[in-house]
């Protein structure tokens, strides 16, 4: 990248996006349109009903889902929760592992139908696997965003699999950031035409 241009920088990310891959659990294959179009309705699901979205990711994808959670509750009037809270995080840590620690927190939130949205840019980070088959066992819907090698195991573990093919850290989270603000504006507007609807 030392010698590339902002532009071409900006046009290569814009072009990796629109490239995103979707996917179900069984590896069929969605034009992007589709899977944004089933994740919407995913999250809508959850509405005022007491279902919730739970999100988990390390490092960087942490953020993400913190910023997604965010905004689905104050945007998108989505209960939505994420388990990055530093004396909690560090205790079970301390105690039984990292692998295990969004494991077991989702095994003492999660309920059937809410929603797991799992974000990896490796698709290989042990505790997020180890999450997202919990909340398989709890019967949760499972969304989950990935990036590095196509063959990732993260990818076949959602109902609905959003894979970005690169292997830049960088690229593959500004790539998620900007899906789930889509999803987000999305949700949010179909709310509102739900409410305009109802008040008709």
């Amino acid at each position: 990248m030392e010698n590339e241009t902002t532009a071409a920088h900006f046009h290569k990310l814009f072009d990796l996006i629109l490239k995103t891959q979707v996917t179900n659990r069984e590896g069929q294959l969605f034009s992007l349109e589709e899977g944004m179009t089933k994740a919407v309705q995913m999250i809508s699901s959850l509405g005022p009903s007491s279902n919730k979205a739970l999100l988990i990711g390390n490092g960087g994808s942490a953020a993400v889902a913190s910023h997604m959670q965010n905004d689905l509750c104050k945007a998108a009037g989505v209960r939505a929760m994420v388990f990055n809270e530093p004396p909690l995080l560090t205790a079970l840590t301390n105690d039984h592992g990292y692998e295990s620690a969004f494991e077991r927190l989702v095994e003492l939130w999660a309920e059937a139908n809410d929603l797991l949205i799992a974000i990896s840019s490796s698709g290989r980070s042990e505790n997020i696997l180890r999450a997202a088959r919990a909340a398989a066992k709890r019967q949760c819907q499972i969304l989950t965003f990935s990036g590095f090698r196509s063959d990732n195991p993260l990818r076949s573990t959602g109902d609905i699999n959003f894979y970005i093919a690169s292997e830049s850290y960088g690229a593959v989270e500004v790539a998620h950031t900007i899906l789930m603000h889509s999803l987000t504006d999305r949700v949010m507007a179909s709310m509102l035409a739900g409410k305009d609807t109802t008040a008709s």
